[in-house]
């Protein structure tokens, strides 16, 4: 069994079943305001408890912010939301030094930008220019901004939340390959349903107002984030994860024919952290202290989709990289062959 550092144990049961309430609270929360998308707000949650950021993408009008601004109405923590914009410069998302006036004379002082919060709003990150949404990745990465050769901590937790529209609509920018790793999930937001259609016209028509209540804060955020990471995974899925990380690579050793017909690039060592932090949350939610198979299994697409790049052939013949994962997971044995 792996373990991940000197000295943790596993979750108890009754950590487990705390951890399980907590989620499910924050979710029950969002639910007062959002109707349906239930598996996009648990990818939301698992994100917030795994540490890691969430990317949703979908059409205009589908709710994506409204569920991250109901996610952070839910949470103690400070929140700031960005509307990204083709004339949105990087000073307006990290902050400036200005010249100020005193008694003593003019003083240089730091303007902290929106990014100084706990959860970011990203709204419409694709509208920005690629310069722009370049001023996230350190933040992202490091939780830390770096300004006139000053860097500055960023509280935690924090979370950057970003919805984006399809690259295919006008006025959109594809966000660079190195600030979509940064991103633990990568959510797509379909239409609702007709009844689900039903209710929200019910819910928006008719003066209904989403009462909201903060359920949980940072420290406890924090608590469960380290309570993730006890959870216990054997080497022989732990070495599952890793294997279905390298199926992503086109011409490596478990690459399937459609990944090397389809793929032009795989996922780097954050997919494999990814799939094993998600399917730590997956086993705690189920009162476990142990990964299984299917808990990787059932994070691999919001995990992978956006770390693998297709080729002109995938492309033209209009594949998604959601199927190529979703080859590789009906096809790669759970046990790694000893050949």
């Amino acid at each position: 069994m792996n373990v991940p550092s000197e000295g943790s144990k596993l979750p108890t049961e009754g950590e487990a079943r705390e951890f399980g309430e907590d989620f499910r609270r924050v979710r029950a929360e969002i639910a007062k305001a959002v109707v349906g998308h239930t598996e996009i707000v648990d990818g939301v949650v698992t994100c917030l408890f795994a540490g890691g950021h969430a990317l949703l993408e979908g059409v205009p009008g589908l709710g994506k912010t409204l569920l991250i601004r109901s996610l952070s109405e839910a949470l103690q923590l400070r929140f700031n939301r960005i509307q990204f914009t083709p004339d949105l410069m990087p000073a307006d998302v990290t902050g400036t030094t200005i010249v100020v006036e005193g008694e003593s004379g003019r003083d240089f002082q730091f303007r902290r930008g929106p990014i100084f919060s706990q959860i970011v709003l990203a709204d419409e990150i694709n509208r920005a220019t690629p310069k722009t949404q370049s001023s996230l990745l350190e933040a992202m990465q490091e939780r830390s901004v770096t300004v006139g050769g000053t860097t500055h901590e960023l509280e935690r937790p924090f979370f950057v939340m970003a919805t984006q529209n399809p690259i295919e609509q006008e006025g959109t920018y594809p966000l660079p390959e190195a600030q979509l790793d940064r991103f633990f999930f990568k959510l797509e937001v379909g239409y609702s349903s007709r009844e689900e259609l039903a209710e929200i016209l019910d819910r928006t028509t008719t003066g209904f107002e989403a009462e909201i209540e903060p359920v949980i804060d940072g420290p406890r955020i924090r608590a469960h984030q380290e309570l993730v990471r006890r959870v216990g995974i054997e080497d022989s899925i732990r070495d599952y994860a890793v294997r279905m990380v390298l199926s992503t690579h086109p011409q490596g050793q478990f690459a399937t024919p459609t990944v090397n017909r389809f793929l032009r690039f795989g996922a780097s060592p954050r997919a494999a952290q990814t799939l094993v932090l998600a399917g730590k949350v997956r086993a705690l939610l189920d009162g476990r202290n142990h990964v299984g198979v299917e808990d990787v299994r059932s994070v691999a697409v919001p995990a992978l989709r956006h770390r693998c790049l297709l080729n002109f052939e995938g492309e033209a013949e209009g594949v998604s990289t959601e199927e190529v994962i979703r080859n590789i997971v009906e096809t790669l044995p759970t046990q790694a062959s000893l050949g």
